[in-house]
């Protein structure tokens, strides 16, 4: 990849999982974390150095029905999205 990239969530919304994928053009640590909408760490997908490309996670979600945000952290990237989880 040539830039850093962080894609929507598919499906979204979902139940119970989903898949994030993310680009990284230079190795570095990575840390992708979901968030509730009160800030609340909810889980850890990610948090380890990474050599450069494409990656997917899947998150199968243990928590309840609600909206989320999942943010990556990578050198200087940040980037934030919402996903929807629908029991």
């Amino acid at each position: 990849p040539v830039h850093y990239g962080l894609e929507q969530n598919y499906p979204n919304p979902f139940n119970p999982s989903t898949t994030i994928r993310f680009a990284t053009p230079k190795s570095g640590d990575v840390m992708l974390k979901v968030y509730d909408l009160l800030g609340k760490e909810v889980a850890v997908l990610v948090s380890q150095q990474l050599q450069a490309g494409n990656f997917s996670v899947q998150w199968r979600a243990d928590v309840p029905s609600g909206t989320y945000v999942y943010r990556i952290l990578a050198g200087d990237y940040v980037e934030t999205k919402k996903m929807l989880l629908l029991r």
